[in-house]
């Protein structure tokens, strides 16, 4: 099979840049019901310019690859040892190439591998199956939405919705606490893939193995059936909405699988995916290891409709802001304002704000702009750097530090996805900062405002850990937490609980 190895290369491509025809659809339909100049919409409007920029550019659709996850069946007989080392060289190659970001890190130093390949990763699962030809399937789930996984032990009590036992109601009131749970910190508007039954590791396996359904495919189990419809017309109710902005679309798609359970376990495992929702697969001969055909129709068959008219239509405060910035502009700023951020800003994830807790900065930050982003960059045969791919990571993690690093350094404004919580929101208030939603997932149209690589500082944590100097021009983003105490994270995540307490009654007998 001497075509095996690009055959796999080319499918972390597809899988990385182009979104399958049945994601795309489901966002168009998202786009359609979101409410026309709402939060929402702009941010369904940007995300897909996301999408069709990046299926241009073939680039990351979003800066956060996750860690690629193959499901490959062989004919019997089929070399599955010299298969497992052509797909580590295609993904060693795919991250040089900048189609993955370089997410494989040493669980206990924290390095990184550089090329995406160490012990557990990628995640390659062998089965046979009677056939003649080779299937692979890919996923790119990224550890944002990664971490909004959710396992439930039953029976249990559940915030919201009271006791969820060992039935099919109980199962229901997981799934839409799983769902209220997430919020916008999982890139809302998302799919949710659910395991029911198994032990603690087969039951996520097999949530993880419904996102491979297509998003159009009905379940074959009637009461499963029900129970998809049943989360599919009722999630969308909470009004968590696109980003956690609040609105009407907060679910994109909903799958459940069911397995047998031991008497004494009973496991409702939820994967939460992102609407950057990269999966696909090819059908590929077994003897040239050429592709034949691809499992889910491709992108570009169903082009994405934009509603620009619409966004534009609502009524918004924004601002253009140049860095560094003072408090008196800061002061200024409400939730709902757009900001416009021209001027220097810097990266900073979590091996970065641990370190600043202990340091100085390597740059002065009075003024300044932390942007929470692992980028994908590409270095240049001249050893300049280029932005491939820059969205906000989730910023919630930062929660411990983030406080402190405004107060130590006069950080004006902080950016990032899914908001922050109370320590973060007094430290804004005290000290004249704000917090920048930006759109989760809009890798694209956020790397074309860094106009130039101005450097970059503590390059040992790596690539997506370190503290990159962008210059930068017309990076939008949303603020949700002011200075003056008010959070829309905190106001969202108090309706959809109110609205969560609807659905404690039974349903399913």
């Amino acid at each position: 099979m001497k075509h095996f190895q690009e055959s796999i290369y080319n499918l972390i491509v597809e899988t990385s840049t182009n979104l399958p025809a049945d994601v795309r659809q489901a966002i168009q339909a998202a786009q359609a019901k979101e409410d026309a100049g709402t939060r929402s919409a702009l941010s369904l409007s940007t995300i897909a310019n996301n999408i069709h920029m990046a299926e241009c550019n073939v680039s990351p659709i979003c800066q956060d690859t996750g860690m690629p996850t193959f499901i490959v069946h062989t004919p019997v007989g089929a070399n599955q040892i010299e298969m497992k080392k052509q797909i580590i060289a295609a993904v060693a190659q795919a991250t040089k190439d900048s189609k993955l970001r370089t997410n494989s890190v040493d669980s206990l130093t924290g390095a990184n591998s550089g090329d995406n390949i160490g012990p557990g990763t990628p995640v390659i699962h062998f089965e046979q199956w009677e056939k003649n030809e080779i299937e692979a399937k890919l996923i790119l789930k990224g550890g944002g939405c990664e971490n909004k996984n959710i396992q439930y032990s039953l029976p249990t009590e559940l915030e919201g919705l009271g006791k969820a036992g060992r039935d099919l109601d109980g199962i229901r009131k997981c799934i839409m606490h799983a769902v209220y749970q997430a919020q916008g910190q999982g890139c809302s508007a998302g799919f949710i893939g659910v395991g029911i039954g198994g032990d603690r590791t087969t039951g996520y396996e097999l949530a993880k193995h419904q996102l491979f359904r297509a998003a159009d495919d009905v379940n074959t189990n009637e009461e499963l059936r029900k129970l998809e419809e049943y989360v599919m017309d009722n999630a969308n109710k909470l009004g968590i909405g696109t980003m956690g902005f609040g609105g009407q679309v907060t679910l994109l798609g909903c799958k459940i699988g069911v397995m047998n359970r031991l008497p004494a376990s009973f496991f409702v495992s939820v994967a939460y995916n992102c609407w950057a929702f990269r999966r696909q697969g090819v059908l590929i001969d077994a003897g040239t290891g050429e592709i034949r055909e691809w499992v889910y129709p491709k992108g570009e068959e169903v082009p994405m409709g934009q509603d620009e008219a619409a966004v534009e239509a609502g009524e918004r405060r924004e601002f253009v802001l140049q860095t560094p910035i003072s408090e008196e502009q800061i002061r200024q700023l409400r939730v709902g304002d757009v900001v416009i951020i021209n001027g220097p800003m810097h990266t900073g994830r979590d091996a970065l704000h641990k370190y600043l807790m202990d340091h100085d900065s390597p740059v002065d930050l009075n003024g300044g702009v932390i942007y929470h982003c692992g980028p994908v960059m590409a270095k240049e045969s001249d050893g300049s750097w280029v932005v491939k791919a820059a969205g906000p990571t989730t910023s919630i993690r930062e929660e411990p530090y983030q406080g402190d690093i405004i107060k130590k350094f006069g950080i004006r404004a902080v950016i990032g996805k899914g908001g922050m919580g109370a320590k973060t929101l007094k430290a804004l208030e005290e000290h004249g900062a704000v917090y920048l939603n930006a759109i989760g997932g809009a890798a694209q149209y956020y790397a074309q405002c860094f106009k130039k690589v101005e450097g970059v500082d503590l390059m040992e944590f790596g690539i997506p850990e370190a503290m990159w100097h962008l210059q930068t021009e017309g990076f939008a983003a949303i603020v949700t937490m002011d200075s003056h105490g008010n959070s829309l994270h905190a106001d969202v995540e108090k309706d959809s609980r109110e609205k969560l307490s609807q659905f404690k009654e039974p349903v399913f007998a």
